[in-house]
């Protein structure tokens, strides 16, 4: 048994499988999975996942200083690039937390894992949820995250948007206690 929005779905099967609820911390990656969020919203995460390799593309791998050094004409060149979501709100805010990312390092030696993983004290956070309903899609830490990182300049982070990112990035394992990834990572 899987979680059951990753059942009936290859991309969704191999993502829940591979990457869901697995801890990461390498910065380029954090910062590709917050894009993919930021980008995910209002959207089903199937659409992100196969759009994901134009995604890299587009985003230069999702290096973030050279997201942050991208210009007015970057932006057109992604909004007429019919691979990815052509959403001028999310691209620009991709962008924007790029340059916050790269002026926090610069200010303050930054470290993007470690101020993330700070928040549940370098420890995943594991839920034995039995329903999918019992998920949660914020929590009184992607509330914290949020109004912080909001608070050092970034957008679009929510607490929703937030949350689902810390499941990504396995900050919080949210396999149901059937799951066969849950079962596997307990043993």
């Amino acid at each position: 048994m899987r979680c059951p929005w990753s059942v009936g779905n290859d991309l969704l099967m191999k993502y829940h499988d591979e990457e869901w609820g697995i801890p990461k911390k390498e910065e380029q990656v954090l910062f590709e999975l917050l894009s993919l969020e930021i980008m995910q919203a209002g959207l089903k995460w199937e659409v992100i996942l196969k759009k994901r390799a134009a995604f890299k593309i587009a985003f230069d791998n999702f290096d973030v200083q050279k997201i942050s050094k991208m210009t007015e004409d970057n932006i057109q060149q992604l909004l007429e690039n019919k691979e990815i979501i052509r959403n001028q709100r999310k691209i620009r805010a991709i962008i924007k937390n790029a340059q916050n990312l790269c002026r926090l390092k610069e200010e303050t030696g930054f470290d993007f894992g470690s101020y993330l993983w700070d928040f549940v004290g370098d420890k995943q956070v594991k839920n034995f949820w039995k329903f999918g309903e019992e998920v949660p899609t914020q929590t009184s830490i992607s509330q914290k995250i949020a109004k912080d990182m909001k608070n050092n300049g970034f957008v679009f982070v929510g607490p929703t948007i937030i949350y689902s990112f810390m499941q990504s990035i396995g900050m919080v394992d949210d396999h149901l206690i059937d799951c066969i990834a849950k079962k596997t990572r307990i043993s």
